[in-house]
């Protein structure tokens, strides 16, 4: 059997860790924010069944990364981004800060704009009171988690994903997609410029940086909270289960996504913003689809933005030591979505341009995570084997390569 480190060796046994699981379900929930709902829905009714591929490529690549950022946590007790504050000088440390905070803010835009739409869709709800109540209930989820503890948190994490399942997977249940066309679909191939256009905002979409510094953050307390009887290997093969099995299920909603707007809203207009997604949803599927699709938009904004404030939260103390109260940080950082909508920009496109500010911000994250992860002084026995560092740096590369392709399409 081989070392700690290794993410793809024999996990031991598992008889006393099942109460190990939940913070990657924490992370996994950004996987299926609003801005992946709007990315993938293009994606399957532009171009069909040609980027299944990359869904399953994106979630793979994300299955590893947050590993490590999970095990870096969990060995070391810091976060990534206690780590970036330990190592870099003062002036790097706060122009680092302001990149990572650039990436919270730019997250939570999206989160607030599609939790807002999703009121609009199910109650006629202007968007900007909208945007406050979707504000206010992620502000209560996380009080839920300081009053109760993480592992409260998770289990309310968990109960939003069943939410978003049930409402994301309606339309394959109403209208199956062709096992073949799907099978074809993983098959790599483009149709396009746009087409790759696309993959690189999924994958952008998918790997994200302030989920990779939250993770290392939920894991960090974890050997001394409730590791005393157990070995670092018990609870590294613990939080393997608990990546693959969450990330599982996140990978499968965004396909799901694709899949129903692959079979059901090929070639139709109005793709292109949610809204038009929800009313042809209610034309071709029917209205209790459309209806299950919202209420599960509503709960992808509700727990992303919960989410997104907390990796805020750690990216500051971790980076400058300082704590901010929760209502402060809510309010700093929600003005920039109540500007979007105040100033009547398109949501749909709201949730574009914050994928492209992620993008900026991917570098700063996978770079050191993985240049932390490979370092024997830092992970001691768990330090990550040669053939995973090559793994990770090749991820690593081709994300930073996709999203450079993004940010190039983007504005040529």
């Amino acid at each position: 059997m081989g070392h700690a480190g290794d993410v793809f060796v024999r996990a031991p046994r598992l008889p006393r860790s099942v109460g190990l699981l939940g913070p990657a379900f924490v992370a996994a929930v950004a996987y299926v924010d609003p801005g992946n709902v709007a990315t993938n829905v293009t994606a399957g009714a532009t171009f069909g069944y040609t980027l299944v591929w990359v869904v399953v490529l994106a979630n793979a690549m994300a299955v590893v990364v947050q590993y490590l950022s999970a095990k870096l946590g969990l060995v070391t007790g810091q976060s990534l981004a206690t780590h970036m504050g330990e190592v870099l000088p003062r002036p790097a440390r706060i122009a680092y800060w302001l990149q990572a905070e650039g990436v919270a803010i730019a997250t939570d835009v999206a989160e607030v704009v599609g939790g807002a739409l999703a009121l609009y869709l199910l109650f006629d709800l202007p968007l900007v009171p909208g945007a406050l109540v979707t504000v206010a209930v992620s502000m209560l989820v996380l009080k839920i988690g300081d009053r109760f503890g993480q592992s409260t948190l998770e289990r309310v994490v968990m109960a939003f994903l069943l939410l978003i399942a049930a409402g994301f997977t309606a339309g394959l249940v109403v209208a199956p997609p062709e096992a073949g066309a799907v099978a074809e679909g993983l098959v790599p191939q483009f149709a396009g410029t746009e087409s790759v256009l696309l993959a690189s905002a999924i994958i952008g979409a998918t790997v994200m940086p302030h989920v990779i510094y939250l993770h290392s953050g939920l894991t960090a307390g974890r050997l001394g909270r409730r590791g005393q009887r157990r070995t670092v290997a018990e609870l590294l093969a613990a939080t393997r289960v608990d990546v693959v099995v969450a990330l599982v299920v996140a990978g499968s909603l965004n396909l799901a996504l694709l899949l129903t707007a692959a079979s059901s809203l090929s070639g139709l207009d109005g793709t292109d913003t949610l809204e038009g997604v929800h009313t042809l949803l209610s034309s071709e599927l029917g209205a209790g689809v459309a209806l299950l699709f919202a209420v599960a938009l509503l709960g992808s904004g509700l727990a992303s933005t919960s989410v997104g404030c907390a990796a805020g939260a750690e990216v500051m103390q971790g980076l400058l030591r300082v704590q901010v109260p929760l209502i402060a940080r809510r309010v700093v950082t929600v003005i920039p979505a109540l500007a979007v909508l105040v100033l009547g920009i398109e949501p749909s496109r709201a949730l574009v341009g914050s994928q492209v500010v992620l993008s900026v911000g991917i570098p700063f994250a996978l770079v050191p995570l993985l240049w932390l992860t490979a370092r024997r002084s830092v992970m001691g026995d768990a330090v990550n084997r040669r053939v995973t560092t090559v793994l990770a740096a090749v991820i690593a590369g081709l994300v930073i390569a996709l999203n450079v392709a993004l940010l190039v399409l983007t504005f040529a």
